[in-house]
């Protein structure tokens, strides 16, 4: 993953179901080009979000086993509204059904109430070591920097702070 389009992740329910958050910001370089007096959030992105956001509740239901999570075919993708800078896109996916290799996802966009992009989405899962014997410790690096990642974006929940008697 060349750039990470999620922020944070809100919620996990293993093999289910994740629930991550993009807050879109005018100091992404692309809104400069995507449109200049009207930017916006490019479809194309929305649909990366999404693909990421079901990535990560691939990797981690099944504990970072495959060190690729690719998108291999997108079905009945649509769009709704137009994500502005300020907005946070909320992504939601869940899994419809699974074989060895591939995972079914439905995904969905929203800012607020509103529906800005959803789909299906077809996920390949792999390692590189499968037709690549040599790439074993390519993999083992991968699977380390997504448990690493994963720790930033979902980060254990801290124990609420007790508060000391002051002997008062």
């Amino acid at each position: 993953m060349r750039f990470c389009l999620v922020d944070r992740i809100e919620q996990f329910e293993s093999g289910t179901r994740l629930t991550a958050v993009k807050a879109l910001s005018m100091a992404e370089e692309y809104l400069g080009d995507h449109f200049p007096s009207f930017p916006v959030l490019p479809g194309v992105l929305m649909l990366e979000a999404m693909t990421q956001a079901a990535a990560w509740l691939i990797r981690v239901s099944e504990d970072f086993a495959h060190s690729m999570v690719v998108l291999k075919e997108a079905r009945g993708v649509k769009y709704g509204q137009f994500v502005e800078p300020g907005q946070i896109l909320r992504l939601t996916t869940e899994i419809v059904s699974q074989t060895d290799h591939e995972t079914v996802v439905k995904a969905k966009g929203m800012v607020g109430e509103r529906v800005t992009v959803q789909g299906r989405l077809v996920l390949e899962r792999y390692d590189l070591a499968e037709k690549q014997p040599q790439h074993a410790a390519t993999d083992e690096s991968l699977k380390q920097h997504f448990r690493t990642l994963f720790a930033l974006l979902y980060p254990p929940t801290s124990k609420p702070v007790q508060a000391v008697p002051s002997g008062k």
